[in-house]
């Protein structure tokens, strides 16, 4: 009987402790408190200090979000080279180089120290101490544009950096030796900067390498060396890609019927010479490669002189031998693409673009049905090829009259209409569509004044999606007009074309030219950049003001009131 006692009184002294045991809270509010920074070594503004490794302590546990990217240090320090860890509430930096005599160093983390349960980042976080006896304290402040912004622009990965005059790398060799990371509203502070003479670069860093990539990578400097002496506010950037890759002619070769000139990117201009050209010779143009075609076999090499030019300016000028010789293979299928689904006003405006130089068409199977019985003949008056040397991209001009009742018309090429070069015939037929619009739905007048600019301009106005819808050319005065134009919603972008060939042109470090400037109507109130035209408007004083430019913004000066 007592040891049946002993084992019941032992089993409910267990129950008991196991119902005592603490265990972690269920539920309860979120930890909402950033980690506070209790002690640092050295101290923020310490003097006359050379630390060989950082200790900040906090008030609770934290962890760490990306400090090789997240932390920025300025001057630069090579990152390589420090080790960074976070244990239960200390952080320790190891640097593990020497810091230079005299200089102001400024370790910002930004949101990379979070407290270790909820991820919560530690409020501007900051430290600053100098190797020498002062704090250099002048200071860079500006902002950052997109002259080609995405739908959802983001500034996370884009950082601005100065170097000095005598340093021989560049945003394109070397991480900067100030830097700061831009805010989420495309703003950006460089402190601590100390006096002397710089070069100022900025760049969407994608791949976190703190150098930027030149074929990939959008950015912007300015032109001359800034001396700083004193604050400057106001040093703006405006981004765009410019794929700075030397143009190379890799390769040329005969392939099935054309002989291929193989680049290693697409050139804007093309300019070929040959006395055959345009007459039994002709060339078309594709992705990074041009193909010439002959009308008949060339055993006999025939020379070309072929100069090139990219987006930036890199030039291509040299000489070219190339020969036809017989070819026993079958050629490849022709085809065709069409601009079908456009609409119109009075005139169908359509684009075929060909595999090949087109030599003939058949004229008499070419037309606009109407119905079972009736057709539209397509005559050669109607079109035309865009380039007599190419002979590949056909344009459609056709005036329909408001007599023809239908809105939608299809323009139709049998099959055997089109030959090209090499003998070949479409093998089906091609059809394409295109809708006349009715004028009662149509804005009759977008115009207005491009303010506190000088052309030549190009003004294009896109829809909804971005796409280009018309664009004109300005090449004296300022103020615009679009006629006749879709109900919808629209954006008006501006180029100034400084050199007036009709294009856009990136910049080109190596030459120190910055890009030709973009910028979009805004609404002065909304900040909105669309504009919603509907059908029998007009709309008038829809005046587009400039975006900042690259470099120190001037201010302009307050007239007094009389």
């Amino acid at each position: 009987m007592k040891s049946f006692q002993s084992i019941f009184f032992l089993s409910l002294l267990l129950s008991l402790t196991n119902c005592a045991k603490q265990s972690a809270p269920q539920g309860g509010p979120r930890d909402e408190d950033p980690p506070q920074l209790l002690e640092a070594d050295p101290v923020d503004q310490s003097l006359n200090t050379k630390p060989e490794e950082i200790n900040l302590i906090f008030d609770e546990y934290i962890k760490l979000d990306n400090p090789s990217k997240n932390i920025i240090i300025t001057p630069r320090l090579n990152k390589d080279e420090i080790v960074t860890t976070a244990l239960k509430n200390t952080l320790n930096i190891k640097l593990n180089q020497d810091l230079e005599e005299n200089t102001t160093y400024v370790f910002n983390f930004q949101k990379s120290v979070q407290d270790f349960s909820e991820g919560n980042p530690a409020e501007n976080l900051k430290l600053v101490f100098s190797t020498g006896p002062t704090i250099d304290s002048l200071e860079v402040t500006g902002s950052i544009n997109y002259y080609f912004p995405e739908r959802r622009t983001e500034y996370k990965n884009v950082i601005v950096g100065l170097y000095p005059e005598n340093d021989t790398t560049d945003l394109f060799t070397a991480s900067p030796y100030y830097i700061s990371q831009v805010d989420t509203a495309g703003n950006y502070k460089i402190t601590n900067i100390k006096n002397g003479r710089y070069r100022a670069y900025a760049w969407n860093d994608e791949n976190n390498s703190l150098k930027a990539e030149y074929k990939s990578e959008q950015n912007d400097f300015i032109l001359d060396t800034l001396d700083i002496n004193e604050n400057i506010a106001g040093l703006n950037f405006n981004l765009s890609l410019s794929d700075l890759t030397p143009l190379r002619l890799l390769r040329s070769s005969y392939s099935n019927g054309s002989y291929d000139f193989i680049l290693n990117k697409n050139p804007i201009e093309i300019s070929l010479e040959n006395e055959e050209l345009g007459q039994s010779i002709f060339y078309t143009k594709e992705d990074k490669r041009i193909k010439l075609f002959s009308d008949k076999v060339r055993e006999d090499s025939l020379s070309y002189q072929i100069n090139l030019i990219d987006s930036v300016g890199n030039k291509v000028d040299t000489l070219i031998w190339a020969k036809f010789p017989e070819n026993n293979r079958k050629p490849d299928e022709l085809t065709t693409s069409t601009n079908a689904g456009k609409n119109f006003i009075d005139t169908l405006r359509a684009t075929f673009t060909f595999s090949r130089p087109i030599v003939e068409i058949n004229t008499d199977s070419l037309f606009i049905p109407i119905d079972s019985t009736t057709r539209i003949a397509i005559k050669e008056e109607m079109f035309y090829f865009k380039d007599s040397l190419m002979r590949n991209i056909l344009e459609f001009k056709i005036p329909l009259t408001d007599s023809t009742k239908i809105e939608s018309f299809v323009i139709t090429a049998a099959d055997s209409t089109f030959k090209d070069i090499q003998g070949q015939y479409n093998e089906k037929a091609i059809t394409a569509n295109y809708k006349k619009i009715r004028p009662e739905t149509l804005a009759d007048l977008i115009q207005g004044t491009i303010i506190d600019a000088s052309g030549p301009f190009i003004v294009q106005l896109l829809d909804s999606k971005g796409n280009l819808y018309r664009e004109l050319f300005i090449d004296e005065g300022n103020t615009y007009q679009f006629d006749k134009v879709e109900a919808g919603s629209y954006q008006i972008r501006v180029i100034e074309d400084k050199n007036g060939n009709h294009r856009w042109d990136p910049s080109n470090f190596f030459e120190n030219r910055q890009a030709e400037k973009v910028y979009y109507y805004q609404d002065t109130e909304t900040k909105s950049k669309s504009i919603v035209i509907r059908g029998g408007w007009t709309n008038e004083g829809i005046d587009i003001y400039p975006s900042k430019s690259t470099g120190v913004e001037v201010k302009k000066p307050v007239e007094n009131p009389q």
